[in-house]
Parts: C-alpha cells; structure tokens; sequence
C-alpha cells in the first residue's frame, strides 16, 4: 500500500463501540468513515476542518454510507479551543496527515491533550519524508522523531509505533492525569 491505510491504522488503534473520537483535519473525512463503522452507532465521531469545502464533502460520504455518528466541526485547530469540544470529552483522536500542514503543531497537539478523557490516546499519522514531492515540500515534512518530541512537549506520553504504510509513520499516545 503506497499511503496512509485508514483500514490499517485504525484497525491498530483499536477503537472499540460507543467510543467518541475527534478527527483533527478531517478533510474529505475517509478516516472519520472507518472510525464511525468502528465506534458504531452508540459513538460520535467529530469530523474538524478549517476547510468548509472538505467538510461539506465529508457531509455527502457520510450521508451516502448512511453514518448518523458523524458530527462536523468548522473548527481551526491552531487557536486554542480550536476544536470547540469540551475539556477532557473524548476517547481518543486522530491526527492524520496534518502536522506537515500547521504552523503551529504545539497548539494543535496541545488541543488534542485537552479534549482527551484521562487514558484517552491520540494516534498520529503523517510522511516520512517528501519522496521527491509526492509529499509534502521537504521543508514541511514533520519527521518521526520530531513528533516524538512534540508528543512529549504536549505532555503526551508515547505507547507505540504502528505500520500505516510505506510513505508514513504512525505514533499512538496516552493523555495521563489530568
């Protein structure tokens, strides 16, 4: 598989029914679809975007595979409160293919910790390097070992990489505490 498999990755996540997730720069919204079959329809999936297009694409795929768990957010993930959801009010979020694209991913990450429950993990998901501009501008690409660091700089606690293809890394992380 040549990109991020949102089958894979979030087959990897483990995410379980009745669970709420946040999909951080949801996009067209193809991983919210497999979350939402995951978390059934006893979970919510909040599909957050900046781009009101994305999100009203999103809004079709949802509707043309009948998902009634999907909420969707116009949200900028870069202020804080960014998300709009409450303090500690979801299980786990996803942060797919998007640090390459913020300029602040402190804030973003550190949105993400906020909105977690206490245990709630986050799975970060995005290049390896440009590959010769198939990517991302080499300039933008966020390495893994770098997201390591901003991880921990959102006071999140690395747990594990997974396989999410050739072009990509995949981190899962813990919000402990508070």
């Amino acid at each position: 598989m040549a990109f991020a498999d949102p089958v894979r990755s979030i087959e990897q996540f483990g995410l379980s029914e009745g669970m709420e997730v946040a999909d951080f720069g949801a996009g067209a919204g193809y991983v919210a679809i497999e979350v939402a079959e995951r978390v059934g329809r006893e979970g919510k999936v909040y599909v957050i975007d900046i781009q009101r297009e994305l999100l009203t694409k999103a809004t079709h795929i949802a509707k043309e595979h009948h998902l009634e768990s999907l909420v969707f957010i116009h949200g900028d993930l870069e202020a804080p409160n960014g998300s709009t959801l409450p303090n500690a009010s979801v299980d786990a979020v996803i942060v797919s293919n998007l640090l390459f694209q913020v300029e602040d991913k402190n804030v973003v990450l550190a949105e993400a910790r906020r909105i977690l429950r206490p245990g709630g993990r986050a799975l970060i998901v995005d290049w390896r390097e440009s590959f010769g501009g198939m990517g991302p501008q080499p300039e933008l690409v966020v390495s893994e070992n770098d997201a390591r660091e901003l991880v921990q700089t959102a006071q999140l606690t690395y747990e594990s990489s997974i396989d999410v293809g050739t072009y990509h890394y995949g981190l899962i992380c813990k919000k402990n505490g508070q």
